[in-house]
């Protein structure tokens, strides 16, 4: 067809996800750019990862490591993740048959919600959570149900998630450390929730991104350490995040071998397979555990800094216990809602930072927004230096 210009029509057609538009991370990194405002918005570091990553990587280039891996991921990455679960949660995975490398976490997660949920199945998600779950989820023609984290403190409320299970539920979504809240889960929270699930069919995916990002001696309790949870669990981590270079989009999924199986399936068609040299360096880096097991030190630096320079600022500091997240309350420094305050401190005083509110469907207000403190030193006390003036 042609318009009354006589040019073609562009066709028109239902949107699979009308209710979605330009993510908030987008926008808040565009606003601080603008105004040149330090930029603790969206979730990535402003440092550099170790060189001798960035080496590894340029060694495999230069060795030949150019073309197609396999659809899977190359063999020498995956048993390096085999051989880490096995080490650090006691969780034996084979590398053949139940490791899958991804192009990042966020792909990870779309292809085991598309490989598991079928169109009318449901699927929980405990809010605030990650803004891909719920576009995954309806992408898969699933329901999502909503149940909420507690307000305030942001702990599973166990009462609320048994009564949204119903025989139609096909999957559920964890995150711990969690995104935004910076929460961790306990051992006792995912014994609750084995419990819970041991009498179902129930899938899991745990968002594990921000394993190594846990504080004050605490461990992360990863679902690979529950017999009940890894039986039914894909578990979902990223390189980008344990290494500092969020832009390779390269993460894992471990799973049981029938869940791996038909995990595949959709990898293979959505993505295929994942940028090659950068598995090879990233597997040799690995032979070192010792960066990833310094990861817990070394962010909580950073916490303790931002933490300690806010403390005597209007900010409501809540607790920081994993991720690389700082959450205050606003209520004392002021009366506009979480997404006008983040707009004006961007603009007004020159630091960028994420309302809480874009993290639930219904952009639920409880005067709580994000700093990410995953920045060089100076720059968290340029930031803190500027926030100290409200």
């Amino acid at each position: 067809m042609t318009n009354q210009n006589n040019t073609p029509r562009t066709p028109s057609f239902p949107s699979r996800l009308p209710n979605v538009g330009t993510t908030i991370f987008t926008v808040m990194s565009a606003l601080a750019a603008e105004h040149k405002a330090v930029n603790l918005g969206q979730g990535f570091p402003d440092f550099a990862c170790d060189p001798q990553l960035v080496d590894a990587v340029n060694d495999a280039m230069r060795a030949g490591h150019n073309q197609y891996p396999p659809m899977a991921g190359v063999p020498v990455l995956r048993e390096a993740m085999a051989q880490k679960y096995e080490a650090l949660h006691g969780r034996a995975y084979d590398a053949n048959t139940e490791i899958t490398i991804t192009a990042g976490a966020t792909q990870a997660i779309l292809t085991a919600v598309l490989a598991c949920v079928q169109p009318g199945d449901e699927a929980i998600v405990l809010e605030p959570c990650y803004d891909s779950y719920v576009p995954n989820i309806e992408t898969a023609g699933g329901v999502v149900v909503r149940v909420p984290l507690t307000p305030g403190t942001f702990r599973p409320d166990f009462d609320k998630i048994t009564a949204a299970i119903t025989p139609r539920t096909r999957l559920m979504i964890i995150n711990s450390p969690h995104n935004p809240s910076a929460t961790i889960w306990s051992d006792a929270d995912m014994r609750k929730l084995e419990d819970l699930l041991a009498p179902t069919d129930i899938l899991l995916i745990s968002d594990e991104v921000y394993e190594h990002m846990v504080f004050d001696g605490a461990p992360h309790q990863s679902a690979a350490r529950y017999p009940g949870l890894a039986a039914r669990a894909f578990i979902v981590s990223s390189f980008g995040k344990t290494y500092h270079v969020t832009g390779w989009k390269i993460g894992t999924v471990a799973a049981p071998a029938p869940l791996t199986a038909e995990f595949r399936k959709v990898h293979q068609f959505n993505v295929f397979t994942v940028n090659t040299p950068m598995q090879y360096g990233i597997a040799h880096y690995m032979q070192d555990p010792a960066p990833y097991m310094q990861l817990p030190a070394f962010y909580q630096a950073k916490r303790d800094l931002f933490r300690e320079g806010l403390k005597h600022s209007r900010f409501k500091l809540l607790p920081s216990e994993g991720s690389y997240f700082q959450c205050v309350d606003i209520s004392e420094v002021s009366d506009l809602n979480e997404a006008d305050f983040c707009q004006w401190l961007t603009r007004e005083m020159g630091v960028a930072a994420i309302p809480l509110s874009a993290f639930y469907v219904d952009k639920f207000d409880q005067r709580v927004v994000r700093f990410c403190f995953a920045k060089k030193d100076d720059t968290l006390r340029e930031a803190v230096s500027r926030l100290n003036r409200l």
